[in-house]
């Protein structure tokens, strides 16, 4: 019998206190350029966003050192700091119970399709250093007996490689990575957003580092808080655009770097490929329910105008028992996949929540009631389960009446977290949706985690390094292992500091062109461009699509973008300045993931991972209890496209798509010792490849 775990140590691992954050280094330097006066700060390395991954990067470069600061929009207000789900996952080689062959985790990483096979290589090889040495700085990710990581199964994944401190994993690396960062005193730059790269275009274009803003600093010489950061290395590791999508689960304001890096030239990959998945909604508490919410298998109803109650699960499985046992498979197939919807699979519980919401249902999950049956079957019952569910359940000792004992015996934390946001899930019911939770693509970016803009290198969420599925947890694990990498890149590579020549020309250029799109005249508003980029991607561009709409969502981005080069946004005061900053980029990125959408459906890609492509024109049919839904045939995916990525880039005002095979793995290599060490030894390692 498994112990009881006290409220105290549910208490430590769900009040996840952050630590002081180190102090910022003050300006020596002060530049008048444009008619402002800024501050300057001059460092080997720069990088943006304090989550896991850019901590990582800065702590390992600081390690080797290399002299780094962190700017961040809000040190613990992004994803890795508040976001997760009931026992949020990291994703690595398993090294308890079941041997593992790094060549096949590789394999497992880019078995969706359209990811490099060197990069997964990488992660996958990177994955055990990644894990220990956040063990080294304090995590407290669980052991058996005998020091054995302990591991479950999690999304597209059938070895079991998943481990976890709980709902705030990502917290707490956050929390352990900030500490070993204040410790080495790397100055973190807070409430300070990158608003525009600097970039030398003499030869060969490359970073030289990053217009900033902090409004809150904002003088009479300077009344939009701008600061220039000027390195030799950037690196971008701001997260996903979390604004993208009305619908969504990311923290508010998480507006990633994505049409920022886009406008200097640097090319995007894979912006076709995002995760969606139940949630609860983000007016309330935004947290992904996933595992134990689920493998608990509570009554899931839904709600009317009128206050009515519907079974609408019931239309969709044939049995109580399949009805069920797929609410439980969301634990571990918990993001939307088109061919889940097929045979009666847990995506087709995707499927019926979503069309519950457009028909203007609220949707909820009672914890207190057991499912209710489908017409003309059996009642629920725990022997009536498939038989790798009661399996799991038997395992977990938890073979009992309701959902919530099951949930509490599985994982009590899963309910102390709601509570920590005044929601009782031992007595209401909780409200969820679909919604937005991941962005696959990104940056495009090479093994060493460096753009095609000289200098400048992008981590976690912010880089395209995923394809079409990932493992769940596997973000977490790329992020520690590029930031890793990109780390070894900059110190290996770095040269004694040279000044550019024509830094204030180039600083004075970005303050020009950024300032040209506030208009304090204008009667565009922020607020307009958010409800209209959130809306499009929300209703054109989410589990449920058509060529047509696409297209025409793609036309309307761009329609809006050239209204913001012609009018301008709108604002009052420096705040609101960068507000309407960060919303352009954000109709930028929008634009890209609508331009590269349109591109693969037009030359003929099929339904694959999060979005379902209707037409009537398709193979694939999914099945109710009541017969097929002929509305949502489908197309499929084509097994080409697997091979290949689209690559998207900014040429003037217009986006310009192009597909390219993904990178191929030699896998006749092996390493020899005496043939390789000298490489490594010269530094011929971080050499590109002939």
């Amino acid at each position: 019998m498994s112990s009881i775990v006290p409220q105290s140590i549910l208490d430590r691992l769900t009040d996840v206190a952050m630590p002081k954050l180190a102090s910022e280094r003050p300006s020596r330097e002060w530049m008048k350029v444009g008619g402002y006066v800024l501050p300057v700060q001059r460092s080997e390395a720069l990088v943006l966003g304090s989550g896991a991954a850019g901590l990582r990067a800065a702590v390992e470069m600081k390690r080797r050192n290399v002299d780094v600061v962190i700017a961040s929009q809000s040190a613990f207000g992004g994803t890795s700091a508040c976001s997760g789900s009931d026992k949020q996952t990291l994703h690595t080689a398993n090294s308890a119970g079941r041997g593992d062959d790094l060549r096949a985790l590789a394999d497992a990483l880019a078995s969706g399709g359209a990811m490099d096979e060197d990069t997964a290589y990488v992660e996958a090889v990177g994955s055990l250093r990644a894990l220990a040495s956040l063990q080294f700085m304090g995590l407290p990710l669980p052991q058996d007996r005998l020091g054995g990581v302990l591991r479950y199964q999690t999304d597209h994944d059938e070895v079991g490689r998943a481990t976890s401190c709980g709902p705030r994993t990502s917290r707490l690396m956050v929390q352990v990575l900030t500490q070993e960062a204040s410790h080495l005193g790397i100055p973190i730059f807070n409430r300070t957003t990158g608003v525009r790269l600097l970039v030398d275009p003499s030869e060969r274009r490359r970073a030289i580092g990053v217009l900033g803003a902090a409004p809150k600093r904002h003088t009479p010489e300077n009344p939009y808080g701008l600061i220039a950061f000027l390195s030799d290395s950037v690196v971008i590791a701001t997260g996903g655009p979390g604004e993208l999508y009305r619908d969504s689960v990311y923290p508010r304001h998480c507006f990633g770097s994505l049409g920022l890096a886009l406008e200097a030239g640097i090319e995007a990959v894979n912006l076709t490929e995002s995760q969606f998945g139940i949630s609860t909604p983000r007016n309330n508490f935004p947290w992904n329910l996933s595992g134990t919410y689920v493998q608990c298998m509570p009554y899931i109803f839904s709600r009317d105008a009128r206050g009515n109650e519907h079974n609408f699960l019931a239309d969709y499985y044939r049995t109580t028992r399949e009805l069920a046992s797929n609410i439980f498979r969301k634990g571990y197939q918990w993001p939307f996949h088109a061919t889940r919807m097929l045979e009666f699979g847990s995506s087709l519980l995707d499927l019926a929540v979503f069309r519950q919401n457009q028909a203007g249902r609220k949707v909820f999950m009672d914890f207190n009631r057991n499912p209710l049956p489908v017409p003309g079957d059996s009642e629920f019952s725990l022997d009536r389960l498939d038989d790798d569910v009661r399996a799991y359940l038997a395992n977990s000792e938890a073979l009992l009446a309701q959902p919530i004992e099951r949930l509490r015996k599985m994982n009590p934390l899963s309910i102390e977290l709601y509570k920590r946001y005044k929601y009782d899930i031992t007595r209401d019911p909780l409200e969820f949706a679909i919604n937005n939770q991941h962005m696959n693509g990104g940056l495009a970016v090479d093994t060493w985690g460096a753009t095609n803009l000289e200098g400048c290198y992008a981590v976690g969420e912010s880089a395209g390094t995923h394809g079409v599925t990932r493992p769940g947890g596997a973000a977490l694990n790329a992020g520690q292992v590029f930031g890793t990498r990109c780390a070894e890149h900059v110190a290996a590579r770095r040269k004694p500091h040279e000044k550019v020549g024509r830094e204030e020309v180039i600083i004075e250029e970005a303050i020009v062109t950024t300032l040209r799109s506030l208009q304090v005249n204008s009667t565009l508003k922020a607020v307009s461009i958010q409800n209209d980029v959130q809306d499009r991607m929300s209703d054109h561009a989410a589990i449920l699509c058509n060529i047509s709409d696409v297209r025409a969502a793609a036309d309307a981005a761009h329609g809006l973008n050239e209204t913001i080069r012609q009018e301008g946004i709108a604002f009052d005061g420096a705040s609101q300045a960068l507000r309407a900053l960060q919303w352009r980029q954000m109709a930028i990125a929008s634009e890209a993931v609508l331009t590269a959408l349109t591109f693969y459906l037009e030359t003929g890609g099929g339904s694959r991972g999060a979005r379902t492509v209707c037409s009537p024109d398709g193979d694939c049919v999914p099945q109710a209890r009541s017969g097929p839904l002929e509305n949502l045939r489908f197309i499929p995916e084509r097994g080409e496209d697997r091979a290949e990525q689209i690559h998207v880039r900014l040429e003037g005002s217009a986006f310009v798509c192009e597909t390219q095979p993904i990178r191929r793995r030699d896998r006749g290599y092996r390493p020899f010792f005496e043939r390789d060490w000298p490489d490594y030894l010269t530094g011929a390692v971080h050499d590109p490849l002939p």
